[in-house]
């Protein structure tokens, strides 16, 4: 039999997936979980884990791992390891353990700030126990927001990927790959048939997982902004040499940017003199560094440019 162009087609599309499932399968974990609730009462769950250093730390979600102190991970290979928690942060649905002893190599972090729509992408993890499993699919959407929360602090997950790869319970803390094999997300959710949810991986959480890693938290500075993104018009746009900003929703009483004389209906335009084109831009500014230091504000308010000066606190839970 001939091949036709669409069974070439398809032989090229399945040999990159078995190509990228037979790289990133040994480095994919099932994770299972132990720990007790605030009234004693032991805790069970499971996710999956990726390894991403070469002495044993794991890459999964906080939620996989919320209120435990410890589990086991094993491997295709048939390791198997107890593991401790290093650190989880809530707000980006991340967290850092690291294996009691040796784990199998690391996978390759890749940046899913190349990604694009209708990029084929690869789910490696162990949806409903079922371990190694792999699905493929492509890049359904990119910059959509996810709510998290820790305590009473509330945040948006912003650049999650969306993707028609099917994920389900198990997947949570699972790689997400491109076509070469480097993990671009960390797979999160399932938000309904053919559409799930991964943390991109990309410089502002490469800051989180550093900060995991070296103090098993992630300290953050608070403004007490509520804002969406919004297209700048034209003649504006063009000014400014942006298209994007950020329209102010809500200002939180007593906040930071309450004392800063901010309202809402303002555009903010520029935050630390950097452009500001959605909540991703303002958000990698408030990290611990932020914290008491001042921090210069640009908005548009009624057609004029005001500057202001807001000295963010420390978020607490």
């Amino acid at each position: 039999m001939v091949p036709t162009d669409e069974t070439r087609a398809l032989d090229a599309y399945s040999q990159i997936v078995t190509d990228v499932a037979a790289a990133l399968t040994p480095h994919v974990a099932a994770l299972t979980v132990r720990g007790t609730d605030r009234r004693g009462r032991a805790l069970q769950g499971a996710g999956s884990g990726v390894v991403f250093t070469e002495d044993g730390f794991l890459l999964t979600n906080a939620h996989v791992v919320s209120g435990a102190e410890g589990g086991s991970a094993a491997f295709a290979d048939g390791t198997e390891v107890d593991f401790d928690v290093v650190g989880a942060d809530p707000l980006s649905d991340l967290a850092v353990v690291r294996g009691r002893g040796p784990v199998p190599a690391p996978a390759t972090l890749g940046d899913a700030d190349r990604l694009r729509v209708g990029q084929l992408v690869v789910a490696v993890g162990n949806p409903l126990g079922l371990s190694g499993s792999v699905t493929a699919g492509v890049v359904s959407g990119l910059g959509r927001s996810l709510p998290t929360r820790s305590g009473r602090a509330g945040r948006v997950v912003e650049d999650v990927i969306q993707t028609d790869a099917a994920l389900n319970p198990g997947n949570s803390g699972g790689a997400l790959a491109d076509a070469h094999g480097d993990v671009v997300g960390i797979n999160t959710a399932v938000a309904g048939v053919g559409l799930g949810l991964a943390v991109p991986v990309n410089t502002t959480t490469r800051r989180i997982i550093a900060s995991l890693l070296s103090e098993g938290r992630v300290r953050r500075a608070y403004l007490g902004l509520v804002s969406t993104p919004m297209p700048l018009p034209e003649p504006t746009a063009g000014r400014l040499g942006a298209r994007r900003a950020l329209r102010v929703i809500d200002v939180v009483a007593g906040s930071p940017a309450d004392a800063a004389g901010l309202h809402p209906g303002d555009v903010v335009v520029s935050a630390g003199r950097e452009p500001v084109s959605g909540a991703q831009s303002l958000q990698r500014l408030l990290f611990a560094d932020a914290i008491g230091r001042p921090l210069p504000v640009t908005v548009l308010r009624s057609g004029a440019m005001v500057d202001v000066i807001a000295v963010p606190t420390e978020l607490t839970g």
